[in-house]
Order: structure tokens, then sequence, then C-alpha cells
């Protein structure tokens, strides 16, 4: 029988690179800050299948109050999904370096891995959509009362009400990411100065996380529609994507409704993101 010991607990606590972890963390802090109004335009129209131009007038008529609205729960997990996206990645990917695992195949694995943990979090989306939605405008009065009030009158389950495409988003959309970053980045002509390596910085995760979210684009509409609801039954990820689809004309296109600006929203985040994470690296190493 293998007994681990406490010696070898502290060992292998002693191996976690928590700086990976506080790189992710900080920034998930600042790109959250700078894009959630962005958001809530994308919000709008993938739930309900609006022009920009709409969702950015029904914003306004409802004040900067409303605007902000929501922010803590991606805020709260955001910063913590990050911080185990680029933390767990390479406590995976390391060590299968290490034991000779093909590179690919490696970083596949850790952002398959990373996406996946990732899913303890979120119950913070589940309330973040709910927020989000105007439906349920008069119905919590915040992020507190939010959470407690879907627990207390409609179960631990309802948190996690939509699960399935978000588990199909997570891990391979990180993989990608991680993929792409590492080709790009090796390929970037090389700079000495600041100014020019933050730019190249910015413009690698800006390409990267706005193709990604593009093609993971209509697992978010169905993810956003199942979790607009409250209570009942949860139908599955197909009776959802039928039900869009009939409702949409029919059509497949109109499920990119919306996809324009989360591109460029992808683009601003991801690319602020990968910025502050390289220059936070830098700091910290």
């Amino acid at each position: 029988m293998y007994v681990v010991t406490l010696d070898q607990v502290k060992q292998r606590i002693g191996d976690v690179n928590w700086k990976e972890f506080a790189c992710g963390w900080g920034a998930a802090f600042i790109n959250i800050t700078l894009t959630y109004p962005v958001y809530k335009i994308i919000f709008r129209q993938m739930l309900d299948g609006i022009s920009a131009s709409i969702a950015v007038k029904q914003l306004h008529n409802e004040g900067i109050y409303f605007l902000y609205r929501g922010m803590m729960p991606p805020l709260a997990q955001k910063t913590i999904s990050l911080s185990i996206m680029f933390g767990m990645y390479e406590e995976v990917r390391r060590p299968l370096m290490q034991e000779g695992i093909n590179p690919y195949m490696a970083k596949t694995i850790g952002g398959i891995v990373a996406g996946s943990v990732e899913v303890i979090l979120m119950p913070f989306e589940r309330i973040q959509t709910l927020l989000a939605d105007s439906t349920y405008h008069n119905h919590f009065r915040n992020t507190y009362h939010a959470f407690r009030s879907v627990g207390l009158h409609y179960g631990f389950r309802e948190y996690y009400r939509g699960i399935v495409p978000i588990i199909l988003r997570n891990g391979p959309s990180n993989a990608c990411f991680f993929i792409a970053r590492d080709e790009i980045q090796s390929r970037l002509p090389k700079s000495k100065l600041w100014l020019q390596k933050t730019i190249n910085e910015f413009l690698c995760g800006a390409v990267i996380g706005a193709c990604v979210s593009s093609i993971f684009y209509p697992l978010n509409v169905l993810k956003i529609t199942m979790q607009s609801r409250l209570g009942g039954p949860s139908p599955s990820i197909f009776v959802v994507f039928q039900q869009i689809y009939n409702e949409r004309g029919g059509k497949l296109k109109h499920l990119y409704r919306g996809v324009h600006v989360n591109c460029l929203r992808a683009f601003l985040s991801w690319g602020v993101m990968n910025a502050a994470y390289e220059n936070m690296r830098k700091l910290l190493y």
C-alpha cells in the first residue's frame, strides 16, 4: 500500500508554482473592469437576437447602475477562473513534458484539465446571467440576494443549469488558446522595448481570443439561453438548440447574432488579458 508522508505533501505544495496562479488572477481583474460594458451589449444580443444598436439603446435607457449590475460574479469568477486556467495548465503541462510526452499533447491535456476544473466556478456564471437579464431586474436586489434566493428556492442544482455547453466550451477552447499562443509568440519579432513587447503580447492574445471565441460562440448562445430560465424542467442542450434554431427562422447563421460585437470584445478582452499576464510574469519572475 502506497502511503504519502507529510514531508511528501509539503514538498508537493512547495513545487506548486503560485506565481502562475497570481498572474492569471491579476490579468483577469484588469480585463473584467475594462470590458464588462461590452459584455452587456453582447449578452442582450445573444438572449434577444437584437442588433448592437438596439442593445446599446436598452442599456442607455436603463442607466449606469444597471450597466454595471452583475459585474461582481464575473469579477469573482474570472479572477479565480484565469488563476486556475494558467496555474493548472502549467501544473499539468510541466510534469507531462518532463515525462517526455509530445509537447502538443501535453498542452492539449493541460488546457482540457484546466478548463474542466474551472467548471466548479459555474455558479458565478449562472448568477451573472440572471443579473444581466432585464427580466430579473426587480427579482434580485444584488449578487448576494441572487445567490441566496436561487439556492433557497430552487436548490443547489439550479446553480449548475447549462453545465453541458460550458464543459464543451472550456477545455477545448483553453487547449486552442495555449497551443496557438505559443506558436504565434515564437514567431513574433523580438524587441527589447517594453512598449513593443506589450503591443505584440496584446495582438497575440487579441487575435487568438477573437478566433477561439467566435468558433465556440454558438455554445455561449446555448448556455445563456439555458441559464436565463429559472426553475422548472431543465431541457437538454439538443432541445434548446432546436428551440433557438426554430425561433430564429431555421437558419444556423442566426445563432451567430452578436458574434461581431463578441469578436470585438474578445479581441479587446484577451488582448488586455494576455498583455497584463505577460507583464505580471515579468514582475514576479
